[in-house]
């Protein structure tokens, strides 16, 4: 089927290249019983790429069901999959069929895949491998025929090198990996999703028709839209019902965008030494190991620049911690006068003042103006977490319990730190 085709059919907008590049991919892998792994941001449509895949492959007239195993509770989810016999567990007064035996022939979507407990993995590995699964509560080996499409927003192998996700698992889920673009990745489509969801709204909603101006268009296109296309439809949502009919101004549409959340940029920028899996005080302490680097630095080039005043250039300085480097103003020297450094920012910059003193006898009070406290590079966080963990449990008085919300942590997370660190 040819690309426009698909995209009148199910009502897919955009003409970006990373768009049309995942739909080929889709419409290519279809007529395949291959597994498809479908990976992107919340909110960027995966869910519609799962269901083109089954509408275009041979098994389009069998079932078709959409699991989103982040909202089913763990102890259910086995139960949910694969069925139960009556008497397996606590209210389990009759028996019950699963998804794969409800979809035998037909396709399942597992929408964030990533989230599955370890045993829930490995019986759904037992049905890619061979088809078979065994009720909770049974004995007894049943087969079923099922193409399995799945979804996440989650790093699975970043997962699995942590020990929560099975790396056999994700390969045999990634035959055929399908990455679906984020809408800052497809700017140019954002104007003509938000006309159809106008449009579309106002048929619903019954109001009037929404046009923006040049400079609104601007603003919704260059927005970051962490939501993806279930933010922008949301927005549109609310500008159909709660604007009147005509062109709206930027300024009227800038209402409805949230700001931008101020946040460390290293968390966006997914810099080096920086995992999914650190804790937000293993973060912390990092940024401030990284801060102290960064200062070191700046001390050594501005006394590099104050022993040779004539050759001072604006700088920009790299750090780790910073995504978006600042420009750091250093001015060569007034009348061959010394300078005094000062940590004062105009502008984002930071400039150095005039002083009557030499350098060097300024090197201390420099110091003590820029530097931050010393920080223990060496730091364990290990130990740390071992002398939090310890403190906790002498304060509940070995209730595991109190210590672990203490601590803000599962109770279980607690059982597996004390064996861990053999505190039993």
């Amino acid at each position: 089927m040819e690309l426009i085709q698909v995209k009148q059919r199910f009502g897919i907008v955009g003409n970006s290249s990373m768009l049309n590049n995942a739909l080929e991919t889709a419409i290519k892998v279809a007529p395949t019983d291959m597994n498809v792994l479908i990976l992107g941001d919340s909110g960027v449509g995966k869910e519609s790429f799962s269901k083109i895949i089954h509408q275009l492959s041979g098994r389009k007239h069998a079932p078709f069901i959409a699991v989103n195993c982040g909202a089913i509770p763990e102890g259910t989810i086995d139960s949910e999959l694969f069925g139960h016999e009556k008497g397996a567990f606590t209210g389990a007064t009759d028996k019950r069929k699963g998804y794969f035996e409800t979809v035998n022939g037909g396709t399942i979507f597992l929408d964030e895949v990533g989230e599955l407990p370890l045993g829930t993995q490995a019986r759904l590995l037992r049905i890619l491998e061979n088809g078979e699964f065994i009720k909770v509560g049974s004995s007894a080996v049943q087969k079923t025929d099922v193409r399995v499409v799945c979804a996440t927003n989650r790093d699975l192998l970043e997962r699995s090198r942590q020990g929560k996700f099975r790396e056999d698992l994700y390969y045999r889920l990634a035959t055929v990996p399908l990455r679906v673009p984020k809408l800052a990745e497809r700017r140019e489509d954002i104007v003509l999703l938000f006309r159809k969801f106008a449009s579309d709204f106002a048929e619903t909603h019954r109001s009037g028709h929404i046009e923006l101006t040049p400079e609104a268009q601007q603003l919704i296109s260059q927005y970051s839209w962490p939501g993806n296309v279930r933010q922008l439809k949301n927005v549109t949502e609310q500008i159909c019902v709660l604007e009147d009919a005509g062109t709206l101004p930027a300024e009227t549409v800038a209402k409805y965008l949230p700001p931008a959340e101020p946040s460390l940029p290293v968390l966006l920028g997914k810099s080096e030494g920086y995992g999914e899996g650190m804790s937000e005080r293993d973060i912390f302490y990092k940024v401030l190991i990284d801060l102290k680097r960064d200062v070191t630095d700046l001390k050594k080039l501005v006394f590099g620049m104050l022993e040779n005043p004539g050759t001072a250039q604006p700088v920009v300085m790299q750090s780790q911690s910073i995504q978006n480097p600042t420009p750091i103003q250093l001015p060569a020297a007034i009348d061959q006068q010394p300078i005094k450094p000062i940590a004062s920012a105009v502008n984002g910059e930071i400039i150095l003042q005039p002083h009557d003193k030499n350098p060097l006898e300024i090197e201390h009070e420099y110091v003590e103006a820029v530097s931050f406290p010393a920080i223990n590079e060496n730091l364990s966080l290990e130990e740390k977490e071992l002398e939090m963990i310890r403190i906790a449990l002498a304060k509940s008085k070995g209730r595991r319990k109190k210590a672990a919300e203490a601590l803000g942590i599962s109770e279980r997370t607690l059982y597996r730190k004390i064996k861990q660190y053999e505190l039993e």
